[in-house]
């Protein structure tokens, strides 16, 4: 049937509008064609025209791979829905590739009979050659499987763009928004924020501006006026929550968060890190933020960056640093004098993949042990998880909330998934957020640096309060008085208060919830980023008939304090992770419980399909 898209506009010709709930479309070229530039701003138009949205971006590890080839292949992965979303897809509905490499690097993710859009202009023999491909693919019958639309966006950009005045090879690299204006007009998407978005970013450069908005209505014409695409899509509006909504990455929303905890608890907030993928953005974010008492300091190492906020916290500031896995590797000696000295401040970890430089630019969930073990001596840490981009925003009040309650660091665990990944927040009210109240002691006050109150944290005071000099440094102290100390039983006594203060947390977190029937033949457990794919994989198979369940931990050390009964109260216990067990080691030796791994080591999130068919044949496998 031949209907009228909503999202059309006047003299647009009679198409077929295909209603769907929610498209997967990802767009990948080069890592110089502009492609999480495209996706970014596909994002906010979908996100402002009122469609939930959850996105993937996916960067090469090289910064200059060579161009054309398939180690530089840059993609961007966009969901956008009008139901609720929790990952941002499996299948890809529709790939827009610029060129031969990103079509061999993506095209195993299109799902059969997909939309493949190619810019059938770069499929020279030089590129082809640089793809490893030993023929043209659109050529042979190797892409029968797929919808193909072969359009010349290169040739069709550059005459666009020939009165702009700029040159060729400037002109070129409009082409993500020649590509972008025809997925805009495919998916009826509006163009004024992209328009808009593109006079406010080049505005004092004229002739750039105006190429790229020619190369995006270009983009958007053509697929009016060509005979080639016999449909467009309809995807309607999300029903969500009432309220003010934006779109922000997980760093962004870690950022914010330290924000808002500085400023709820009225101290300044001092922000110390090295630059580092996938974290680096929280750093970025946060230097734009001087009107809200942020200072930001970019370290020459890791070491003085983690030396920087302990020295902050000792100051009576809101302390944080960023970093990924190998930056806790470095600050491991910091963050043991930052439990012996017992100051409060939060160190967010950006996992990728490792060991050692690992895979920079892509996902992993493989730090927990070094984050709950990874210091010498008896050294115990708060260890908490986000588990959406959204979510990192209170995971980070919540980390300052422990860190000044119970005077002490906080590790806060994110990762690459998390900190790229977009989705709509909605903004809270200020009296939706937890309270954060210090109290440092003042002059006259009775003072004993090391005397603890009934949390077992001990007074921060504030280093030129007249009264309130006190040791401070890594030897062990005495209790109460905090004078250096090397007394065995004072060790011990020591010792078991910093472990029984970290246990006693546990008081003041949410128990776990169940997320399904509150006892069933299979819970399926995860912690961090797994939360989307497991929710919605135990969602499917619900629908299915099938018994299972699921929990997400976002406290990891110390565990909500029902997460033993709850797990003892089904049969079986799958465990999902992007690393080889961690969680399944600690959940097996704490709890006496012989759960079962599922584990995924590859730099990419679960696909909701892989937890599915996990728990069928869990399930299936006897219980």
């Amino acid at each position: 049937m031949t209907v009228t898209s909503p999202a059309a506009k006047v003299g647009e010709r009679p198409v077929e509008v295909i209603d769907r709930e929610g498209m997967v479309v990802r767009f990948c070229g080069d890592s110089g064609d502009g492609m999480q530039l495209a996706g970014t701003q596909m994002t906010n138009t979908s996100a402002a025209f009122g469609n939930d949205v959850s996105t993937l971006p996916d960067f090469p590890a090289e910064i200059r791979a060579p161009a054309g080839s398939l180690a530089g292949v840059s993609g961007f992965q966009l969901n956008f829905s009008s139901n609720p979303l929790q990952t941002p897809g499996d299948e890809v509905n529709a790939l827009i590739a610029m060129n031969p490499a990103a079509l061999k690097a993506n095209l195993e993710d299109l799902e059969e009979g997909g939309i493949l859009i190619v810019n059938e202009d770069a499929f020279t023999k030089q590129n082809l050659a640089k793809a490893k491909y030993e023929e043209n693919p659109l050529e042979n019958d190797s892409l029968k499987s797929y919808r193909l639309f072969k359009v010349p966006v290169d040739k069709l950009n550059l005459e666009a763009t020939k009165d702009t005045g700029l040159s060729g090879r400037a002109a070129s690299r409009c082409r993500n928004f020649f590509a972008l204006g025809l997925t805009y007009w495919l998916f009826g998407r509006p163009l004024d924020s992209t328009l808009k978005w593109i006079t406010d970013k080049f505005g004092t450069k004229p002739a750039v501006a105006d190429a790229n908005a020619k190369a995006l209505k270009a983009g958007y014409n053509f697929g009016d006026t060509t005979e080639m695409f016999g449909a467009k899509y309809y995807i309607p509006k999300a029903k969500l929550k009432s309220g003010t909504y934006r779109k922000l990455s997980g760093n962004q929303a870690t950022a914010l968060g330290l924000i808002a905890a500085a400023k709820l608890a009225n101290q300044p907030l001092f922000y110390a890190s090295y630059p580092i993928t996938p974290a680096s953005d929280i750093l970025h974010e946060l230097s734009r933020h001087k009107n809200y008492k942020v200072r930001t300091f970019q370290a020459e190492d890791e070491i003085s960056a983690m030396t920087a906020i302990i020295g902050a916290s000792f100051a009576g500031n809101m302390a944080v640093t960023g970093t990924s896995g190998p930056g806790v590797a470095l600050k491991s000696e910091g963050l043991g004098l930052a439990v012996m000295a017992e100051l409060p401040m939060v160190i967010v970890n950006v996992q990728r993949g490792g060991p050692s430089t690992g895979l920079p630019t892509k996902t992993e969930q493989a730090d927990l042990n070094q984050a709950i073990l990874g210091r010498n001596g008896e050294a115990p840490m708060c260890v908490l998880a986000a588990a959406t981009p959204a979510d990192c925003f209170d995971m980070a009040l919540e980390a300052f909330r422990i860190a000044v309650e119970y005077m002490t660091p906080v590790l806060l665990l994110t990762d690459g998934y998390l900190a790229n990944g977009s989705e709509p927040w909605r903004i809270p009210a200020s009296n939706e957020l937890p309270a954060i109240k210090i109290n440092h002691p003042k002059a006259g006050d009775e003072f004993r640096p090391y005397e603890r109150d009934e949390k077992l944290s001990r007074p921060w005071a504030v280093p030129g309060t007249p009264g309130l000099q006190h040791r401070i440094g890594g030897l062990e102290k005495k209790e109460v008085t905090g004078e250096v100390c090397y007394e065995s039983e004072n060790h011990q006594r020591m010792i078991d208060l910093r472990r029984k203060k970290i246990q006693g947390i546990v008081k003041t977190i949410p128990l776990v919830e169940v997320y399904g029937d509150q006892t069933d033949d299979l819970l399926v457990l995860g912690w961090g980023s797994t939360y989307g794919a497991i929710t919605s994989a135990v969602d499917r198979c619900r629908a299915k008939g099938m018994k299972v369940s699921s929990a997400h931990l976002r406290y990891l050390d110390p565990m909500p304090g029902n997460l033993g009964d709850v797990l003892k109260s089904f049969k079986k216990v799958l465990i999902p992770e992007m690393n080889c067990g961690q969680l399944l080691h600690r959940i097996r030796s704490t709890y006496l419980i012989d759960a079962e791994g599922f584990h995924k080591v590859q730099g990419k999130p679960f696909m909701i399909s892989e937890i599915e068919a996990k728990i069928r044949e869990t399930l299936e496998g006897g219980l």
